[in-house]
């Protein structure tokens, strides 16, 4: 069972739907079974049941097989299912053909009439709507349970039956196979959807990590385009002044590098934006990421009075953490609660979806993200501690010591600003959520920042 769970865990939402739709598929074989082929052996002769029976779980597994390879197709992974599809029609008829037949010679006993008429309206219910899984058209869908109901009515006349009884075995034809018709396109249309939907996700983040670059290169082109605009000119004008071996030359050359030294500090300001981790901005930037990815997010937090360099070693683990939450395990929810009490400001980040490793007990985890981690908050003399916290809970909590005065307790905020009522419900800020910065790779910092 532990295998099984972690076996579920561990796919995406879309790879779980689509799982749950196939087993649907395959469930619904045996509930063909079950329902429509064990009830004949008491209702026909031995040899006669068995046969119908044989023939029920023949079209079952076929339409199993059928549903399986037609999801492939339509997840784009298979060609369409043609020859099955033509298997599975001639199947359907034939099965509803022999029916009808037995249904018309047991005229003078009602009871086997019934479970023959009921066998046949079931199969080629059955029949009917797993074939539409290979048709998108939804008028199609609608002439083919159409064709098989006015199919039936056709047959049954032909037959021999009378015709009120061929309108009601047509009318509940299309009642059952218009059903389960329905069933199995709004499945697929579910399935589409949901693919669609984390499609939309991913390309909403690769646009923002878009956006966020271009930004980056615009706060470098504002910065450089001028001053090495001027560089270039001086040291265009230095260089003729040095062949005329005029002194003014080194001067030109001082103006140059009292620009460039400039640049470099102006490119270090705009850098540092992307090296530090504002805490305000990482906690509002973490809570619109995970609410955007379907984790739902509350953050509950009191910022007034920490230190900067104390935000700025606590940003690093919201933003780290969020970033596992993402990656790892399968979460539902997370919540983020920041606190000052004791002298220490107590960062917890807890969410349901504990890495796989760790449901046994035992965590093994050792990411160098973490590492990284507690190198930072060693600079404050933080700790930090993550691990399973039971029930499928994983916990990260950094404590970092405030150097005095300390930071006043919640209890001690003046009335109507208390921590509680500071709890984060903001969108993430103009600039985009940190945690996309993160995605962008800090590359980029790291080149202008030596």
């Amino acid at each position: 069972m532990r295998r099984a769970g972690t076996w579920w865990r561990g796919k995406s939402t879309p790879a779980k739907v689509e799982t749950y739709t196939r087993w649907s598929f395959h469930f619904l074989s045996f509930v063909e079974v079950f329902t429509f082929g064990l009830p004949v052996f008491g209702e026909m002769p031995s040899s006669l049941s068995w046969v119908l029976f044989l023939m029920v779980v023949g079209h079952a597994a076929l339409c199993a097989v059928f549903a399986s390879r037609a999801l492939d197709w339509t997840r784009g992974t298979r060609a369409r299912p043609v020859r099955l599809l033509g298997a599975l029609a001639v199947a359907t008829a034939v099965v509803g053909i022999v029916t009808i037949a037995l249904a018309t010679r047991g005229q003078g006993d009602d009871e086997k009439a019934t479970a023959a008429v009921a066998l046949f309206i079931g199969v080629l219910g059955f029949g009917t709507g797993t074939l539409a899984l290979a048709v998108h058209e939804h008028r199609r869908m609608a002439y083919t349970v159409l064709g098989f109901a006015l199919a039936t009515g056709a047959y049954s006349l032909s037959v021999g039956a009378p015709t009120l009884a061929a309108l009601v075995t047509v009318g509940s034809v299309l009642l059952a196979a218009g059903f389960y018709t329905f069933v199995s396109a709004f499945s697929v249309w579910l399935l589409n959807s949901v693919y669609e939907l984390d499609a939309a996700r991913e390309t909403r983040t690769r646009l923002a990590v878009a956006e966020e670059r271009l930004r980056f290169g615009r706060d470098l082109h504002d910065v450089m385009g001028r001053n090495l605009a001027v560089i270039a000119l001086k040291s265009e004008l230095a260089v003729q002044l040095a062949r005329r071996e005029r002194p003014e030359a080194v001067e030109q050359m001082i103006e140059v590098q009292r620009i460039a030294q400039e640049s470099q500090k102006e490119v270090r300001e705009v850098v540092r934006g992307y090296r530090e981790a504002e805490l305000g901005a990482e906690l509002a930037g973490a809570q619109g990421v995970l609410n955007a990815a379907g984790i739902s997010c509350t953050v509950t937090r009191s910022t007034a009075g920490l230190p900067a360099a104390v935000q700025s070693a606590l940003g690093w683990v919201v933003r780290e953490a969020t970033t596992n939450v993402l990656r790892h395990g399968n979460a539902e929810r997370c919540d983020v609660s920041l606190r000052a009490a004791g002298g220490l400001a107590v960062l917890t980040v807890e969410n349901d979806g504990a890495p796989p490793d760790s449901r046994g007990g035992t965590w093994t985890g050792s990411g160098s993200g973490l590492a990284g981690l507690r190198e930072r908050l060693s600079v404050v003399d933080g700790t930090l501690e993550a691990g399973p916290a039971g029930g499928g809970m994983f916990r990260v909590v950094a404590q970092v010591p405030l150097p005095s005065p300390a930071v006043p307790s919640p209890a001690s905020l003046p009335e109507g600003s208390s921590a509680a009522s500071d709890s984060s419900s903001a969108s993430p800020s103009p600039s985009g959520p940190r945690p996309v910065r993160k995605a962008m790779g800090e590359g980029i910092s790291e080149r202008f920042a030596s």
